[in-house]
């Protein structure tokens, strides 16, 4: 249930009681204090402010029809220093770029920007979180990026950009399972990152097309090493019979396994399936922030009114409506207060709805649905760690995600030197703008 007004004001005033100083700890030294003060003012002389500005009109007078030009002078350097002082924070990119223009008016695209609505997250049972570090992430980078430049797809629109597949390779690589099972291949792209993650490992792909129906229209992938239902061998995820699959592969322990959804199915059921099956590691190829997507996503579910970033205001006057309809101006995924609220207010999903089926289907929710429904995803879930984007958005020039309301990146704006170093600037920026929030889970039964 929503917190009441009451609870919240309580709830803040006990966070801002544990940064106040506690009372016992400061009575000597403000004693000291006061005396030193009190010592100082007998041997200081304080001169009134009448005595300088005194001294400051002597001082014009005596520069005679030179002073206005002094004033200006002295007044063009401190607009000088100041601007050298804060350029560190600027980003050297076109004047035409929402970047440019978001950073110089202030709005400059870091979650602070949001304040509470900040980014929303799904609490796991006991805090554990994944062993990989972003020095980790950038060295996975380095070695990532002249893979993915041998792509055998290198116009995969609609499909995987760098980001995600650098996430989904790199996860894959760092887990190092016994078996890999992706619901949803499209052309192949997912397979060619999987496999070249683990080359000898066997996949299984689960798409209602074959990839090599791809073939026949330009690039594609189909691998070697892997069991496909798809074509008129497909059978979707949920309907599979994994006991004998499972068997017939040689696993016994489905802790080993690792499942990938690219399949915009509705990620609760997903969930609820490869938890009944036993699975533990999963990734979730568009985990859809709060107001947009096809399906009802993990971000959907767990943007709940008790975190930061969660329970929105749907009046058109607030801070938040603003806040929103100015960073729609620049980036062309935000979603203002017009497109996240539906009937009766409704925000969570999209809208009030639980989409699902590639938006075949939509189903209206009520906020006690959706809540019940954080607080199952919540007691099975031991990890979640959402992918940051690559790079900032004026190295990577994309203008899709909202910056606010993703994690930060891994390389940050302003390190250009890093950004060539790892040889990302031989990539098309267009690779860059397909980035939907990527998250890796590990579950487990309540």
């Amino acid at each position: 249930m929503p917190v009441a007004p009451t609870q919240t004001a309580k709830m803040l005033e006990r966070a801002v009681s544990s940064r106040r100083a506690s009372p016992h700890n400061d009575d000597d030294d403000a004693d000291a204090d006061a005396a030193a003060a009190a010592d100082e003012s007998k041997t200081k002389r304080h001169l009134p402010f009448s005595f300088f500005t005194t001294r400051l009109t002597f001082y014009f007078a005596r520069l005679g029809p030179l002073w206005p030009c002094v004033a200006a002078l002295s007044l063009a350097l401190i607009l000088i220093f100041s601007l050298a002082f804060h350029s560190r924070t600027f980003v050297c990119v076109s004047p035409h770029d929402p970047v440019y223009r978001s950073g110089f008016f202030g709005f400059d695209a870091l979650e602070s920007d949001f304040g509470s609505l900040g980014v929303p997250w799904c609490r796991s049972k006991h805090g554990k979180t994944v062993e990989w570090t972003s020095k980790d992430l950038l060295k996975g980078l380095e070695e990532f990026v002249p893979i993915y430049e041998t792509r055998p797809i290198k116009n995969n629109m609609y499909g995987m950009g760098f980001d995600h597949s650098f996430g989904l390779w790199f996860i894959a690589r760092w887990l190092k399972l016994d078996l890999m099972i992706e619901s949803g291949a499209f052309k192949g792209h997912s397979t060619w990152v999987l496999r070249q993650a683990m080359p000898e490992t066997r996949i299984i792909s689960i798409t209602p097309r074959h990839p090599e129906k791809y073939l026949k229209k330009g690039p594609a992938y189909v691998d070697g090493n892997c069991t496909y239902f798809a074509g008129k061998d497909f059978v979707d995820f949920g309907s599979i019979d994994w006991g004998k699959v499972m068997k017939k592969h040689g696993i016994t322990d489905l802790s080993r396994v690792l499942i990938f959804f690219d399949d915009h199915q509705n990620e609760l059921k997903r969930i609820r399936q490869a938890l009944e099956a036993g699975f533990r590691h999963i990734v979730f190829e568009d985990n859809y922030d709060t107001g947009t997507g096809d399906h009802y996503s993990l971000r959907h579910i767990c943007d709940q009114s008790y975190i930061r970033g969660g329970g929105h205001s749907c009046f058109k006057d607030s801070d938040e409506a603003r806040i929103r309809g100015r960073r729609k101006k620049f980036w062309e995924k935000a979603v203002d207060i017009e497109e996240l609220c539906g009937p009766d207010e409704a925000w969570w999903g999209v809208r009030g709805y639980m989409r699902d089926n590639f938006n075949h289907s939509n189903k209206p929710i009520t906020y006690t649905e959706h809540f019940q429904n954080s607080r199952f995803v919540e007691s099975i879930l031991d990890v979640y760690w959402e992918l940051p984007p690559v790079a900032g958005p004026s190295l990577t020039h994309q203008t899709r995600y909202d910056p606010a309301r993703a994690p930060p990146p891994i390389i940050e704006d302003g390190r250009y030197g890093l950004f060539q170093r790892l040889g990302l600037t031989r990539l098309d920026t267009s690779v860059f703008n397909g980035y939907t929030q990527l998250v890796y889970i590990e579950i487990s039964r309540q």
